[in-house]
């Protein structure tokens, strides 16, 4: 009964090769992606044109999605105000209108009361992508 075990049956031994995987760069995600937004049922359609899942496709849209709402809605939340008493503020003469900016990720920027305001958005919005 055990004989098949020390016998050698095997002649011959084929590799099939299943396929690579295949490497994505991020601006061809991005055009897969944005051409299944075109129309409404395109999503399928596009995957098999491209040679990929639908599911993988719909985790990128997922993904593009997730990044494009939190670049264009930052997340909105309560900051902590300290109101310092009337003797304890510097002087008018010496003020320099200075602010203290704490962001979401906890991170704060001071800036002076001169600062450019657009110039200020382009830092806030660079420094809440980090």
């Amino acid at each position: 009964m055990d004989s098949h075990t020390h016998s050698v049956q095997i002649r011959r031994l084929e590799v099939i090769e299943t396929g690579r995987r295949r490497r994505w760069s991020e601006d061809e995600k991005l055009r897969i992606v944005m051409e299944s937004l075109q129309e409404p049922r395109q999503a399928s359609a596009t995957a098999r044109r491209h040679g990929l899942s639908p599911s993988l496709l719909f985790t990128w849209r997922r993904a593009f999605g997730a990044g494009r709402a939190a670049a264009s809605h930052p997340a909105a939340g309560f900051v902590p105000a300290v109101v310092i008493p009337q003797e304890n503020r510097a002087s008018p003469t010496g003020a320099t209108g200075r602010m203290v900016i704490v962001l979401a990720n906890g991170r704060r920027v001071i800036v002076d009361a001169g600062v450019d305001p657009a110039a200020l958005a382009r830092v806030l919005d660079v420094v809440e992508r980090r």
